[in-house]
C-alpha cells in the first residue's frame, strides 16, 4: 500500500471509530501513532514529543481556560436570572417580548460563556416555563432558545474563533473584528423574526397581561442598571480591549475572569463551593480542548507525512470548481460533519484539510473562518442530530416533544443560511471592521504569533525529526 493510500485509510478508520463512540482525542492519537509507526518507524515517538510540546506552549490557548472560567463563574452566580428578568421588564410592550428578552439574554450570555450546552440548558430552565405559561407556541419558544444558545460560537469573544485562529495561524484579534458585525446581524435577524411572528401570528406569542407590562419606568431603569449594565459593561470592556489593541485575548480573558468573580461578589452569590465547581469544570473543559489539539497535531502531521493531504488537494483541484462552488462544497461538508461531531473536533481535525486550498481559490482565511462559525449554527439546529434540541429536550416539560423543538429550529436555520448568503454577497460585512481598525489586511493588529500547525497539516519536509 502506498503512503498516500495509507493516509486515506488512516482518515477513514478514524471516522469509523468515532462513529462507534470512541473518545475522539485519544482515537486521534492512537491512529496517528499506529499509522505513523507504519510510515515513520520509531521517529513517530519523536514527533509525539515535539507536537505535544508545541501545542502546550501555544500562548493563544491560554485564553481558552480563562474565558471558560469567566463563563462558569457567571453561570453559577445566578447572574443570568437577573439579566433575563431585567430584559423581560424592559421589553414588556414589544411584540413577542418574552422571545425578544430570551434572544437578547442568550446573545449576551453566549458571548460571556461560549458553551452551547450550558446556555441552552440554563435558558431552557429559566425562559421556557414563562413563555409556555404566557401561551407561546412551543415551537417558537423552543426555537428561540436553541438558536440564541448557539450564538456564542460566532459572537466574540468566541472560543471557537480562538481555536480556529490557533489552527489556521490567523490573528485572533482580526477574527474577532471580522465576526463582530455578522454576529450582531444574526442576533438582530433572530429578534426581528420573533417580533414579526408575534405581529403576523399573535397566537404564537400572546402579549403579556397588563400587570406584567405596566411597570414603573424607575423600576425598569433600576433593574437594567443593576442587572444588565454590569455584565454588558464587563463584556464590552473585554472585547473592546482586544479589538482596540489594548490587550491580547489572554490578557483580556484574565481581566474578564477577575471581573466575573468581582461581579459575583457584588451580587452576594459568590461562595467557595461555586468557585471550586467552576475551577473543576474549567479544568475538565480545557483538558478536553488541549488533548484534542495534541491528538489533532499528531494525526495531521502523520496524515501530511504520508501524503494524504496531497491526495485531498489533488482531488479538489481535479474537480471543475470555482471560488463559489468550492465554498459551497466546503461549507456543505462542514455542515454534514456537524451532525456526528462537536465544533471543536471540526475545527482542529477537518478544517486544516481545507486551509491549503484557500489560496488556490482566492479565499481569505478570515472570511472562511467567519463562514464556518455561521455554518456551525446550523449544525447545532439541524435534525436528526441537532445537539441544541437534545440539550433543551433534557430540561423541557414532558409535553414539549422533540418534534416540536426540531420544527421550531427550522426557521432559524433558514435565517442562518440567509445570513451566510448576505455575508458571501457582501464580504464587506466581514472585512470592513478589520480594515477600519487595523488597516489594509490588519497591518495594525496585535502580532499574535501562534505555534500552530501550518494550514492543512504538515508536509514531510516540515517535520523536524532526527535522522535514523
Amino acid at each position: 500500500m502506498s503512503d498516500g493510500a495509507l493516509g486515506l485509510t488512516q482518515l477513514f478508520l478514524f471516522l469509523f471509530f468515532i462513529m462507534l463512540g470512541f473518545p475522539i482525542a485519544f482515537t486521534l492519537m492512537a491512529m496517528g501513532l499506529f499509522f505513523g509507526y507504519l510510515g515513520m518507524q520509531e521517529r513517530i515517538f519523536d514527533l509525539l514529543i515535539q507536537r505535544t510540546y508545541s501545542v502546550m506552549a501555544n500562548d493563544v490557548l491560554i485564553s481558552v481556560p480563562l474565558f471558560v472560567f469567566m463563563g462558569y463563574i457567571i453561570e453559577r452566580a445566578n447572574i443570568l436570572d437577573r439579566l433575563f428578568r431585567s430584559l423581560q421588564m424592559a421589553s414588556g410592550n414589544i411584540p413577542g417580548s418574552l422571545a425578544v428578552a430570551t434572544l437578547a439574554t442568550c446573545a449576551l450570555f453566549a458571548t460571556a460563556t461560549g458553551i452551547v450546552g450550558a446556555v441552552v440548558t440554563l435558558m431552557g430552565l429559566l425562559a421556557l416555563p414563562p413563555m409556555l405559561r404566557a401561551g407561546y407556541d412551543p415551537r417558537l419558544a423552543t426555537g428561540v432558545i436553541c438558536a440564541g444558545g448557539c450564538l456564542g460560537i460566532l459572537i466574540p469573544p468566541s472560543i471557537m474563533l480562538i481555536l480556529f485562529g490557533a489552527t489556521a495561524g490567523v490573528s485572533v484579534v482580526q477574527l474577532y473584528a471580522a465576526a463582530f458585525i455578522p454576529g450582531v446581524m444574526l442576533a438582530a435577524l433572530y429578534i426581528l423574526y420573533a417580533m414579526g411572528i408575534a405581529v403576523v401570528k399573535p397566537h404564537y406569542a400572546p402579549r403579556l397581561p397588563p400587570e406584567e407590562v405596566n411597570i414603573p419606568f424607575q423600576a425598569i431603569l433600576f433593574s437594567l442598571l443593576t442587572s444588565f449594565l454590569p455584565l454588558a459593561l464587563l463584556i464590552a470592556l473585554v472585547l473592546g480591549a482586544i479589538l482596540m489593541g489594548l490587550a491580547t485575548p489572554s490578557e483580556a480573558a484574565a481581566m474578564g475572569s477577575l471581573g466575573a468573580v468581582l461581579l459575583a461578589i457584588a451580587y452576594r452569590s459568590f461562595t467557595w463551593a461555586k468557585l471550586r465547581e467552576s475551577v473543576f469544570l474549567t479544568a475538565r473543559t480545557s483538558a478536553m480542548v488541549c488533548w484534542l489539539f495534541v491528538g489533532s497535531a499528531i494525526f495531521s502531521s502523520v496524515f501530511g507525512y504520508l501524503g494524504g493531504q496531497q491526495l485531498v488537494e489533488e482531488f479538489f483541484k481535479s474537480l471543475p470548481l470555482n471560488q463559489f462552488t468550492f465554498m459551497l462544497l466546503a461549507q456543505f461538508l462542514i455542515f454534514l460533519l456537524g451532525w456526528p461531531l462537536e465544533w471543536t473536533e471540526i475545527i482542529v481535525i477537518f478544517v486544516p484539510i481545507f486551509l491549503p486550498l484557500l489560496d488556490d481559490f482566492g479565499v481569505d482565511p478570515l472570511f472562511f473562518g467567519v463562514l464556518i462559525a455561521l455554518n456551525l449554527q446550523t449544525s447545532f439546529l439541524s435534525p436528526p442530530v441537532a445537539m441544541a434540541a437534545f440539550y433543551l429536550k433534557g430540561v423541557a416539560p414532558k409535553h414539549v416533544r422533540l418534534e416540536d423543538i426540531f420544527r421550531g429550529c427550522m426557521p432559524f436555520i433558514f435565517i442562518v443560511l440567509f445570513c451566510m448568503a448576505c455575508v458571501y454577497v457582501f464580504p464587506q460585512l466581514v472585512t470592513w471592521l478589520p480594515e477600519q481598525l487595523y488597516g489594509g489586511g490588519g497591518a495594525g493588529a496585535l502580532p499574535l504569533t501562534v505555534d500552530a500547525p501550518p494550514p492543512g497539516g504538515f508536509q514531510e519536509e516540515e517535520i523536524l525529526l532526527p535522522s535514523d
